[in-house]
């Protein structure tokens, strides 16, 4: 089944129930594509005004690596259920089984993975909504801070998904590199998306 093609009530209902997928990286990678999605259509509002003419050529290029990103947010719904559900399984292997320390290790190696890499175009995600703010039109400009603040969610939300697994890894290694571009990322973009939304917000006072 592909979560991210149920149409929206029964995508909310499996996330909702008893079961491991849809989960927390599922939601992130949704709640990102929603912020990609909003980037788009400030986009499209801007692409073909005369008042915009002289960014119109960057705004186009914001608009299809937005859609780029939307779609591939989207695909990682679908990679996040496909890496959780075989870890979810690696538990339940009885702990005197000489092959459960690697299995499970795989499983965590794999379980990190997607969560990283929605995280990673989260981060891009709020520097094209950065641009947006400048380039975007002026009536638009809610839409660019609504849009921020939901890829900067999805960016909290799948640091938690990595950390989760960092956290049980015997990779230590691995681990500690994955944590500290994690870090990186995060302490850089939760103030860049807070300074697009804090600008947005001020348009309003």
């Amino acid at each position: 089944m592909e979560l991210s093609k149920l149409p929206l009530p029964e995508f909310t209902g499996a996330l909702a129930g008893k079961t491991p997928v849809p989960g927390g990286g599922g939601a992130s990678a949704l709640c990102a594509s929603l912020g990609a999605a909003l980037g788009s259509m400030v986009a499209n509002y801007t692409v073909g005004k005369e008042k915009y003419v002289a960014v119109e050529a960057d705004v186009s290029h914001i608009l299809g690596e937005a859609e780029e990103l939307r779609a591939q947010l989207l695909a990682l719904i679908d990679a996040d259920a496909d890496a959780f559900e075989p870890l979810s399984r690696a538990y339940g292997i009885p702990k005197d089984d000489p092959k459960r320390a690697e299995t499970l290790e795989k499983c965590l190696h794999d379980a990190a993975t997607v969560p990283m890499e929605i995280a990673r175009l989260s981060c891009r995600a709020i520097d094209l909504h950065a641009e947006l703010l400048d380039k975007g039109s002026a009536m638009m400009r809610s839409d660019v801070g609504t849009g921020v603040i939901m890829c900067w969610a999805a960016l909290y939300g799948a640091a938690l998904n990595v950390k989760v697994n960092t956290k049980l890894m015997r990779d230590r290694a691995y681990a500690d590199a994955l944590n500290t571009e994690l870090d990186a990322l995060v302490d850089t973009y939760w103030k860049r998306a807070e300074a697009v939304y804090e600008a947005v917000l001020k348009c309003y006072e």
